[in-house]
């Protein structure tokens, strides 16, 4: 799929990278992996959050139209960035990029593609290969797998999703400092019951792992050390809401050490016996 916008209209997706001391082959490598997708019909939006170290230079290198390049006056942090860069956005969809990852050529044409396709999905994500150890990790795929996964792991990889950008206007959901650097993982919690996530089991994204990698820290706020992330009494607002019936499932599909969390957290009082826990 290789379409351009045309006669002014708004382009079908937004690519949404915020920057901050990015090392420059990283940055290049990032840039350089959206400017050569096979969809063609996005604006690049980047936002710099380093006032005193710059990387115009290196953006303005690339003379693409598609490059809308915004520096911050003083530096926002994560989450205000994000959200400034949404609400900049033209585009109908939200491809989320991170400064220092790579995304493979098909991954926009995909991600457009299923959404387009399933309605009712509002962010769909896909595997990845961590690198440069090339190992690749698997995500569950379907809706009701990837809720449940969500009560103890970030179930899709924040850069390498696509967001309806309608979902989160119409729900008033947006990236919360609060959580940072688990802002992402909120924002998939906050989604919960608002639309339908789902993971393309194909790799797509290229996830450099390294010590200084913003995704890396955030993955690893939501990889199920309950006891390290700051917002558990903000996410029991969010399950707290879920039906009776999809509590039961949720409490009874995780391991049993979280269910244990869960059950503090949300202040529910009960026994589980030993048929219950499944231990």
């Amino acid at each position: 799929m290789s379409i351009n916008s045309k006669n002014g209209e708004n382009p079908k997706i937004s690519v949404l990278m915020p920057v901050y001391k990015t090392p420059e082959s990283y940055l290049k490598e990032a840039i350089e992996s959206i400017l050569n997708q096979t969809f063609t019909d996005f604006e690049f939006l980047i936002l710099d959050d380093c006032p005193e170290q710059s990387v115009e230079r290196i953006v303005k290198f690339y003379r693409d139209e598609r490059i809308k390049y915004y520096k911050n006056e003083k530096n926002l942090g994560i989450s205000a960035s994000r959200n400034r860069l949404m609400d900049l956005a033209k585009g109908e969809y939200l491809a989320v990029m991170d400064h220092d990852d790579i995304a493979l050529p098909e991954r926009l044409a995909k991600e457009i593609a299923f959404l387009e396709a399933h309605s009712d999905v509002g962010v769909v994500g896909t595997w990845y290969e961590r690198f440069p150890n090339k190992k690749v990790k698997k995500k569950y795929v379907i809706n009701s797998q990837i809720e449940r996964d969500l009560m103890s792991n970030c179930s899709i990889l924040h850069p390498s999703a696509m967001i309806r950008k309608s979902v989160l206007l119409e729900n008033n959901i947006r990236y919360e400092a609060e959580f940072s650097p688990a802002e992402d993982y909120m924002l998939w919690v906050r989604l919960i019951g608002k639309t339908k996530f789902a993971n393309i089991p194909k790799v797509l994204l290229k996830y450099r792992d390294y010590a200084g990698n913003t995704s890396k820290i955030q993955a690893d706020c939501g990889s199920g050390n309950w006891n390290s992330f700051a917002g558990l009494e903000r996410i029991r607002e969010c399950l707290i809401s879920k039906t009776v019936e999809h509590w039961w499932e949720y409490v009874f599909s995780v391991k049993s050490s979280y269910r244990r969390i869960i059950v503090r957290v949300l202040g529910v009082k009960f026994t589980f016996d030993k048929e219950m826990r499944g231990d």
